[in-house]
């Protein structure tokens, strides 16, 4: 990053200073000149510009380094109440939906019903109309808002933000979701100027907000959702790995030997998804008359401690678990995060009982196996986060500080 460090030649930008404060490295023009070796007056100039853009505001005084006294250093901080962001996240029944500070903050929050078999013209339009009336509870408006984020239960692109062909999301595949959510924001949002709309699969994202918020340290990091659908989201080194066109983790569609005779909604037999997902313990509750379309009527009924429900759970997390005894052999991850409709007890411990049994006991000799920590809302915070790390990438902040003339 720095001229010393870095390539020969190469002075560090505004952007790089910036994400030098923003990761608590460098939070003084002292500590900034000796991490990239500009000098004192081109630190200063760098800086101006991200004080004149409202990026940046001065601190308490930090400690005073030297032996000989003198005035404290005045610390840096990212001005996190310079903007806000939107962010949902769609279930194939309901939908989140919330205004979220840069700091990852929920500051206004909606949940209601939204089926995604609507299409993404009526769905999108829904959301905008949402995003609305949610910065009106927030006291925000909408210039205020930097960028979108949208999670979505199926496989993206994330060059163009298109999902690509998703087994629950019919008439979605190749939809353009960015120019529609951003029209639909416009609409329903009076003072709206062009935002960016940055789209990403659920479980990617769920796995993103729950890594930076509760295993920072965690290098590896794996979190399958098991709701009406089966996902994953793999986290590496801080980054959301999505393999080369947005399908990694998609194991619901994983073929498993009980499954040969069960259709799976993506049209195939014998998918895991089709014998353990929230959807098709439902419909073996419905099979033996308990009254159940969905992983969140699954949820319900293991809330309210109902034994058939619990019973198919703990089957279905075995037959999950024998698939990620593979998966935790391949990526040797040091969390296993188990989220969605069936993440309770009964499922939690039939995925244990697989993976420890299957898995081999060097891969499993580090692993964590865990529940969500940030629940329902772990969609929006890494919607958020993936819009705040985009928008103030070093890259980034260099194109949107020229347009805004500092």
């Amino acid at each position: 990053m720095s001229g010393r460090a870095g390539k020969p030649g190469h002075q560090a930008s505004a952007g790089e200073l910036l994400a030098l404060v923003r990761s608590g490295r460098a939070t003084t023009r002292g500590a900034l000149q000796q991490a990239t070796g500009l000098s004192r007056a081109t630190v200063g100039q760098r800086l101006d510009r991200l004080f004149r853009a409202g990026w940046l505001r001065e601190g308490a005084g930090g400690p005073v380094d030297s032996p000989l006294g003198g005035r404290p250093s005045i610390t840096l901080e990212f001005d996190d109440a310079h903007a806000v962001v939107l962010a949902a996240d769609l279930d194939t029944r309901h939908a989140r939906a919330a205004v979220v500070s840069l700091a990852g903050e929920i500051l206004a929050e909606h949940t209601g019903i939204l089926v995604i078999e609507d299409g993404p013209d009526a769905v999108l339009g829904e959301l905008g109309r949402r995003f609305g009336r949610l910065l009106e509870k927030a006291g925000h408006r909408a210039h205020e808002v930097c960028g979108i984020g949208l999670a979505v239960p199926g496989p993206v692109d994330s060059d163009t933000g298109r999902v690509v062909q998703p087994p629950i999301m019919p008439g979605w595949d190749g939809y353009d979701v960015r120019g529609r959510l951003a029209r639909a924001f416009a609409e329903h949002a009076h003072g709206a100027g062009e935002v960016p709309v940055l789209v990403d699969n659920d479980a990617n994202l769920m796995a993103y907000g729950e890594q930076r918020a509760g295993h920072p340290d965690c290098s590896a990091f794996v979190l399958v959702k098991v709701s009406t659908g089966i996902g994953a989201g793999v986290v590496v080194d801080g980054r959301v790995y999505r393999g080369i066109d947005g399908g990694a983790g998609d194991i619901g569609h994983i073929r498993v030997p009980e499954g040969v005779d069960a259709l799976c909604r993506c049209g195939s037999y014998g998918c895991l998804a089709a014998v353990a997902s929230g959807g098709a313990v439902a419909r073996r509750l419905a099979e033996v008359g308990v009254p159940a379309a969905s992983g969140s009527d699954v949820r319900d009924l293991l809330a309210a401690g109902h034994p058939e429900a619990a019973a198919l759970a703990r089957e279905a997390g075995r037959r999950v678990g024998d698939v990620l005894a593979t998966v935790v052999t391949l990526l040797n991850p040091g969390v296993l995060m188990i989220a969605g409709d069936l993440a309770g007890t009964p499922f939690l411990t039939g995925v244990r009982e697989l993976l420890y049994q299957r898995a081999l006991p060097r891969s499993t000799a580090h692993l964590d196996v865990v529940t969500s920590r940030l629940g329902e809302r772990a969609g929006l915070v890494g919607a958020g986060a993936l819009v705040v790390e985009h928008l103030y990438a070093p890259e980034r902040v260099e194109e949107r500080l020229l347009a805004l003339g500092v």
